[in-house]
């Protein structure tokens, strides 16, 4: 049997977990709301910042959305025994977790993009006055970058879900991470600080950028603590008892 005609009914499974399950589907519609609400609450503002960054501004809480939807998705299965269930149908452990990985990068990448999208055209026309608007070139490649950005992220979360096997411990080390590293030292440019997954993935929202990283080379960065994160999060699976 091939690779392609087994790995098609793990994804179609997972596929099925992530559509019933509410609270998913909740997550998905938060990273949305909370992107545009933000975006267009801080563009309106008229605060003497980047404006292209003002009306993306909302991805720093959709982010956390985002990342939501990939930690309850992997963490789900470490609860009641539902991973020893998966496994009797999906005895190849790399190939269920790239199922997994799958299905919850897919619905993320859409919703990211029009996330993107819609925080574009209402932030434009939210900025305050005196602001000028960013160009639709600025404005596409920030869309673009947001659905990327927040699928890395969900898919980070993902990775570090797997290795840790807790919900609640995954999020306690995600979110005061990106909140403190985005709040609180997230104006230092040009240190270590530059290549944390967060601070690198959202140069790509930014007009201006006076760090070491560029927007896609900052995407590059976050891709690679991903990479890590799920191949963390595989070895971990393949490896420890379910």
């Amino acid at each position: 049997m091939s690779n392609r005609s087994t790995f098609q009914p793990a994804l179609h499974a997972e596929w099925i977990k992530i559509r019933t399950l509410r609270s998913l589907v909740g997550s998905l519609g938060a990273v949305l709301i909370a992107t545009v609400a933000f975006g267009a609450l801080t563009a309106a503002d008229g605060a003497d910042i980047d404006p292209l960054f003002a009306m993306f501004f909302g991805v720093s809480f959709g982010q956390i959305a985002a990342i939501t939807f990939g930690v309850t998705a992997v963490s789900s299965e470490f609860q009641g025994g539902a991973l020893r269930q998966t496994l009797a149908a999906v005895p190849d452990r790399r190939r269920w977790f790239a199922a997994k990985a799958t299905a919850i990068a897919v619905p993320v990448l859409a919703v990211g993009l029009v996330t993107g999208t819609v925080t574009l055209l209402v932030g434009r026309a939210a900025l305050g006055a005196g602001q000028d608007r960013p160009t639709w070139a600025e404005g596409l490649r920030a869309a673009v970058g947001c659905g990327i950005y927040l699928t890395l992220m969900a898919l980070f979360a993902a990775g570090l879900a797997a290795v840790l096997r807790s919900g609640v411990a995954t999020l306690s080390l995600l979110i005061p991470l990106l909140l403190i590293v985005s709040f609180v030292v997230g104006d230092l440019s040009g240190n270590v600080a530059d290549f944390l997954p967060d601070r690198a993935g959202q140069v790509v929202l930014h007009g201006d950028w006076g760090g070491s990283l560029g927007p896609w080379s900052g995407l590059a960065v976050t891709a690679l603590w991903t990479a890590g994160a799920l191949c963390a999060g595989a070895w971990s699976v393949h490896r420890r008892d379910a």
